[in-house]
């Protein structure tokens, strides 16, 4: 069998405006970015392309896979062995697919032809790829308005998705309300509105973002980390340690948006998707969630604007949304007009701009509020300043007065200008002393409440919390603050060992004896210096 290929629309739209201040709606600078591939034109008075793709085809000799639809015909061990002494070539993959053939195609296909506008794809958020996805969110995670917990919901599966699947291709799908809770912000008095999904919802969700990014994961620039496969927080702090090191830098403009989650524009929002998709069943899809209401003390809420932080298809829409209001109008508008070599990195809604000359930061800063406005975004005034930084910094802070140049905040780490053993300027990184204090607070908390459960129990829950503290704060050079929270650890474990009963005292030489037998967690690097360049994408 082939593959049917029906061309029905590829939107193209052409940049005319060269004003700085990117006047023109940020679909014209969608243009520029991708090629010009020309491409056979059906129909349509208005001369659009649209691409529509069914199900994909296997392969001669090709197992099915679950996710476009298709039944599994043959999963026996004879489809996956060699074949007469040799690994058929149809075959040769050891790692478990990222995605599944559907997909993949979908994925290809976007990146081959960036103008194309995919007309057909809810038939790949299927049945199976709802169960895994609802596998994948944890056992213990809140239940949304409807109180329906993870294992509740596994139990009766039958039961609401087909009627689920079925609401999603007549276009009747009725997003549940969304549960607002409030999380308090570390060091701070107010408090971070979260929003809990119901869990099939997230299931839901997860699956119609796994289509989505098959398509916008081909357009996305380098420059975007957060919420996307393979590009966390460790890839953008080496890609700035890379681009401060390395490159022409002497200011970092370091921003954050002001209730970022809670600003997005829905009419700028489904503009943005329009552009690539144009399935009528998706479209109403992603409508209902950002309309859904949200159920708070009690009482609904209808929702005007924004996308609630907590939601799984939040972050690929933020993403989306950046992408088209801040990526490209940097790449396409601002940096051709800079005298001197500019770069940005940005994390979700946490973004530093690298410049080589401060008139061009000022210039940028200026039209990056003009441009944010236009959206319905602002800067955060605490979280956004200038700072002279880079390996020209260390020589002209004496000049103006300080002892050493400013550091910046990304991510939860310091970075700061130092140098190495053999003399030459590099970026210093350490965990930020408010992420520190966070740190402890929590393990102090966490001590308190089990100081009367058995050691061995103690030990397993503690050495869980270091090895997630590790895990993320482990950097090439931030071993002494990985060893201030092992200390604290353990003098702040042995006070509690002690306060478990009036006489007992758990005296230094018993407690090295626990030690031996319980041993805590040793603080590690995970990203050394050698790999920390490995972990840049520029």
């Amino acid at each position: 069998m082939a593959s049917v290929l029906e061309a029905s629309g590829v939107r193209t739209v052409g940049m005319q405006s060269r004003d700085f201040m990117g006047t023109r709606e940020v679909l014209e600078a969608q243009a520029e970015l991708v090629g010009s591939d020309e491409l056979t034109m059906r129909g349509g008075p208005d001369g659009l392309v649209e691409v529509r793709l069914a199900d994909s085809t296997l392969r001669l000799g090709e197992p099915t896979t679950w996710g476009s639809g298709q039944q599994e015909l043959n999963r026996s061990w004879e489809t996956w062995a060699p074949y007469n002494g040799r690994i058929r070539s149809s075959m040769q993959r050891e790692e478990k697919p990222v995605m599944a053939t559907g997909l993949e195609r979908i994925a290809a296909k976007a990146r081959s032809e960036p103008k194309q506008r995919f007309t057909s794809l809810a038939h790949h958020v299927t049945r199976e790829g709802v169960w895994e996805n609802l596998c994948q969110i944890p056992k213990r995670s809140a239940p949304g308005c409807d109180g329906r917990t993870v294992p509740e919901a596994k139990e009766d599966f039958d039961v609401w998705i087909e009627p689920m699947l079925q609401s999603v291709h007549r276009q009747g799908y009725q997003a549940p309300p969304i549960r607002r809770v409030y999380i308090p912000k570390p060091g701070k008095q107010e408090k971070r509105p979260l929003g809990v999904p119901c869990v099939t919802d997230r299931a839901l969700q997860r699956s119609t973002a796994q289509v989505l990014s098959a398509i916008y994961e081909q357009d996305f620039l380098p420059c975007s980390f957060g919420g996307r496969p393979g590009l966390g927080a460790h890839h953008a702090l080496a890609t700035l340690n890379e681009v401060i090191a390395g490159k022409k830098v002497s200011w970092v403009l370091e921003a954050d948006l002001k209730n970022f989650f809670g600003s997005l524009d829905h009419g700028w929002l489904l503009r943005f998707v329009e552009l690539r998709v144009g399935d009528p069943r998706l479209l109403s899809l992603i409508k209902r969630w950002l309309k859904a209401g949200v159920l708070e003390d009690g009482e609904l809420h209808p929702n005007e604007e924004g996308t609630p932080q907590g939601g799984s298809i939040s972050v690929l829409l933020s993403n989306l949304y950046l992408h088209y209001v801040l990526d490209l109008w940097f790449e396409q508008v601002v940096k051709p007009r800079l005298m001197g070599e500019a770069y940005l990195v940005r994390y979700i809604d946490d973004f530093v701009v690298c410049f080589q000359y401060r008139a061009d930061a000022l210039r940028m800063q200026n039209a990056l509020r003009k441009r944010l406005g236009k959206f319905g975004l602002e800067l955060e005034p605490t979280k956004t300043k200038l700072v002279e930084f880079g390996r020209f910094a260390q020589r002209h802070a004496s000049k103006r007065g300080r002892k050493r140049p400013e550091t910046i905040y990304f991510l939860g780490f310091t970075l700061y200008c130092t140098y190495n053993q053999k003399g030459n300027f590099k970026v210093g990184m350490r965990t930020e002393k408010s992420r520190i204090q966070r740190s402890l607070s929590r393990l102090r908390d966490l001590m308190r409440r089990m100081r009367h459960l058995p050691v061995r129990e103690q030990v397993i829950n503690l050495n869980r919390v270091l090895r997630g503290h590790y895990a993320y704060f482990g950097v090439a050079g931030n071993l002494r603050a990985l060893q201030k929270v092992h200390r604290f650890v353990e003098r702040y474990w042995r006070k509690m060992l002690c306060s478990r009963s009036r006489k007992g005292n758990v005296p230094w030489e018993v407690f090295q004896r626990i030690k031996a037998r319980f041993p805590l967690q040793r603080p590690r690097l995970v990203i050394p210096y050698g790999r920390l360049q490995s972990f840049a994408v520029l």
